[in-house]
C-alpha cells in the first residue's frame, strides 16, 4: 500500500483488517460461496487447482448505511463469477496478491499500489484471485444512481463505470486513503459503535463524490456539462447559475437573474442551453429536486415533506412528487420510508 494509507493504518498490507466484524470463516468451498453468497450475491466459486488443497476463505463485514466496507481474502487460486451484482457497486482494493478481472470487455490485473476495480451491478463480471486479500467497499445502487441523477440534471438510470481503478493516480490514492480511513474508523468503533447521522451524512457524500466525479463512468461528461465544466463557463453564466443556487427557494425572477449576471434574458437564456443542456426553469427544479433528495436521505424522525418541500421553493406538491418521481425512480415518502428503515 501507498505510505499515505500505511500511516493511516499503521499496519502491514497483508495483516487481517476487520477480524471483529467476521463474517465467514472456512476451508471449504461449498460453505465459503454459500455464506459470502448471502452477504454480497449468488456466485460460483471454483479453486483453480484439480483439488481444494490449501483454500481458505475469510470475510470480515462492517455495515453502515447505504454502504459497507469489507475485509475479503481467499487462500489458495479461485475462480469467482458472480455475473452481474444487480444491487450494488463495489470497489475492490488489492491489499495482498492479486487478483485478474473481467468485466464486460475489459481486462485487468489488480495488484497492491498499482490497480484496484470498481464493478458496476449491471456489466457481466468474472474473476480470479491468486492468494488474494482485498479492501471492498459495497455501495447500495439506489444510492449511487440517485445522486448521479441529481448530478446529471437527467432522471435515474443506469451508471456503469471504467473498472480500472489506477492506484497510482491521484484520485487513485484519494479513494484508497479514504477507504483505509474507513476501515479504520470501523476498527476503532468495533460492531457496537455507530456513527452519528451527520458523520454517517459525510461519509456518504465523501465516497459518492469519489466515485462520481473522480472516476470515469456513463455520465460524466452529462455531470461535467450539467454542472458547467465542460468547457470555460462565462462569466456572466458562472454568476448566474450561482445566484440560482443560492437562492433556489425563492420564485425565479429572470430580470433580476439578468441583471446579476450582466447580460439580457435572451442571451442569458441561450446560454444556459448551450452550456449546461438544460433552460433555466429546469436548472432550478434540479437544484431543489436534488436538495429535496439529499435532505431526505438524511432525515431525523418526525420530518414533514410538506414543510421541505416549502422551503426549497416548491409551491405545488402534486407537480414536485410527479417530478421527483420521474428523476429518482420513487416517490419522496418512499426515499423518506428507506431512511428511516
Amino acid at each position: 500500500m501507498s505510505a499515505a494509507v500505511l500511516e493511516t493504518n499503521a499496519m502491514a498490507p497483508a495483516a487481517e483488517r476487520l477480524a471483529a466484524f467476521a463474517r465467514v470463516t472456512t476451508d471449504d468451498v461449498d460453505e465459503a460461496a454459500e455464506q459470502i453468497g448471502r452477504i454480497f450475491c449468488p456466485h460460483d466459486l471454483k479453486p483453480a487447482q484439480t483439488r481444494a488443497d490449501g483454500f481458505s476463505a475469510r470475510h470480515n463485514c462492517a455495515d453502515f448505511d447505504g454502504f459497507s466496507i469489507n475485509y475479503v481474502a481467499y487462500g489458495g487460486s479461485v475462480g469467482i463469477d458472480p455475473g452481474c451484482l444487480e444491487r450494488f457497486f463495489l470497489v475492490q482494493v488489492p491489499l495482498a496478491g492479486s487478483a485478474r478481472i473481467r468485466a464486460g470487455v475489459s481486462e485487468l490485473d489488480v495488484a497492491p499500489d498499482r490497480m484496484a476495480s470498481l464493478l458496476s451491478p449491471t456489466v457481466p463480471t468474472r474473476m480470479i484471485w491468486a492468494d488474494c486479500a482485498q479492501a471492498i467497499l459495497l455501495l447500495d445502487r439506489r444510492l449511487v444512481e440517485q445522486r448521479a441523477a441529481a448530478l446529471s440534471g437527467r432522471a435515474t438510470g443506469v451508471v456503469e463505470f471504467d473498472p480500472a481503478i489506477d492506484l497510482e493516480a491521484p484520485s487513485g490514492r484519494a479513494l484508497q486513503t479514504s477507504l483505509a480511513g474507513l476501515m479504520t474508523l470501523a476498527e476503532r468503533l468495533g460492531p457496537s459503535g455507530r456513527l452519528s447521522p451527520a458523520a454517517m451524512a459525510d461519509w456518504r457524500e465523501l465516497l459518492l463524490d469519489h466515485l462520481l466525479n473522480r472516476q470515469r463512468h456513463g455520465l460524466s461528461d452529462a455531470i461535467r456539462t450539467f454542472s458547467g465544466q465542460a468547457e470555460r463557463l462565462p462569466r456572466a453564466l458562472r454568476a448566474a447559475r450561482d445566484h440560482l443556487a443560492d437562492n433556489a427557494g425563492e420564485p425565479l425572477d429572470l430580470e433580476e437573474l439578468a441583471c446579476v449576471s450582466g447580460i439580457g434574458i435572451r442571451a442569458l437564456q441561450l446560454g444556459f442551453r448551450r452550456h449546461f443542456g438544460v433552460s433555466i426553469s429546469q436548472m432550478l427544479l434540479d437544484m431543489r429536486l436534488a436538495r429535496l433528495h439529499s435532505r431526505l436521505a438524511q432525515a431525523s424522525a418526525g420530518v414533514s415533506i410538506t414543510d421541505l418541500a416549502f422551503d426549497l421553493g416548491f409551491t405545488h406538491l402534486g407537480r414536485m412528487a410527479g417530478a421527483y418521481r420521474e428523476k429518482f425512480g420513487e416517490t419522496p415518502s418512499a426515499t423518506l420510508r428507506r431512511r428511516m428503515s
